[in-house]
């Protein structure tokens, strides 16, 4: 932190909401519960089901691990924010709980980009999917997601570090992001401005492009299937990723390309909202739900688990399974006689 003076300012108030803000812990609470249980019952069903070990799902488990890090680095905070008066956050655990949203934010709109590339080897090319989509590829592709994420993150630390504030210390916000910050330094924030633009942008743009490219040619792939059944069923697999990207890139592009400007801020705590709470929460149901492999699996583990803890539950299944076989064998013989 040798790059600016931060003498003036060891620390920041969190503003966060001032309204409702009971009702708004209790929201956030369940949700934060809802996403910490539902990812991590994607990553363990993922991981322990080997019919569930393929590329597509090799990605969706490190999309869930990302959902539940980048929503832990903002979520907790928030909480604690909404049950006192004033919340207060040190000027190292303000660049520090940006820093891993960034890692993780980024590195998540990168893998949605590999995500829509592995869509496109599956349904363009599936002769060659299997030998392309390897698992190390797959895990390379993983790695240089995240990679590409410290790098960002890496960026705008240090250009954040460079900057001096001199107070007020009073961040409109409910967690530590760049806009709000830069409204805060008494430095010029013309670098900073130009580097979060250049780089987020090219971030969103790049992935973007890719994730358009790679459903342009799935799309054509689709339509030269003869019959309907086949080509819904092809869509049908893609849109469970579409709607995530939809969902992300959307907050994204609303969150950050807002002008600079106090009351863009305002706008800008609702839809971190839900950007950083509500969609790490939707993204395991939206695959569950829309995935005839995972409801599947789903319920074969949820049926094996009931019968673990209640065995006689079990027994008491197949009893009357076993009744209603011989009660049908009895009234077929009585029809045949």
């Amino acid at each position: 932190m040798a790059g600016g003076n931060h003498s003036s300012v060891t620390k920041f108030v969190l503003l966060g909401f001032t309204d409702q803000q009971k009702l708004l812990f209790i929201i956030c609470l369940l949700i934060y519960i809802t996403t910490l249980v539902g990812n991590l019952g994607m990553i363990v069903l993922i991981r322990t089901n080997s019919q569930l070990h393929v590329p597509m799902y090799f990605f969706l488990s490190h999309l869930s691990f990302l959902d539940i890090c980048y929503s832990s680095s903002i979520t907790p905070k928030l909480l604690s924010g909404l049950l006192v008066e004033r919340s207060i956050i040190s000027f190292k655990g303000c660049i520090t709980q940006f820093f891993f949203f960034a890692v993780f934010g980024t590195t998540e709109a990168i893998l949605l980009a590999v995500m829509a590339y592995d869509r496109y080897m599956a349904i363009c090319k599936p002769l060659n999917y299997m030998t392309a989509m390897s698992h190390g590829v797959c895990v390379q592709l993983v790695v240089g997601s995240y990679a590409g994420g410290s790098l960002n993150a890496f960026v705008h630390t240090s250009t954040l570090l460079r900057l001096s504030f001199c107070g007020p210390n009073l961040v409109n916000h409910f967690y530590c992001e760049i806009p709000p910050l830069l409204l805060l330094s008494c430095s010029d924030t013309r670098l900073n401005k130009m580097v979060m633009t250049m780089c987020i942008g090219f971030i969103i743009t790049a992935s973007l492009l890719a994730i358009a490219v790679s459903y342009a040619c799935v799309l054509l792939t689709i339509w030269s299937i003869p019959s309907a059944e086949g080509r819904h069923k092809a869509f049908f697999t893609c849109t469970s990723h579409l709607m995530t990207v939809a969902l992300f890139y959307g907050s994204a592009a609303f969150l950050y390309f807002h002008p600079f400007s106090r009351h863009a801020e305002d706008h800008g705590k609702t839809a971190s909202i839900f950007y950083t709470v509500v969609i790490p929460m939707l993204n395991p149901f939206i695959y569950s739900l829309r995935n005839t492999e995972v409801r599947s699996t789903l319920g074969r583990a949820t049926r094996k688990l009931v019968s673990r803890v209640y065995p006689h539950r079990s027994r008491s299944n197949q009893t009357r399974v076993g009744i209603a076989c011989l009660s049908g064998a009895s009234s077929g013989n009585k029809a045949d006689t």
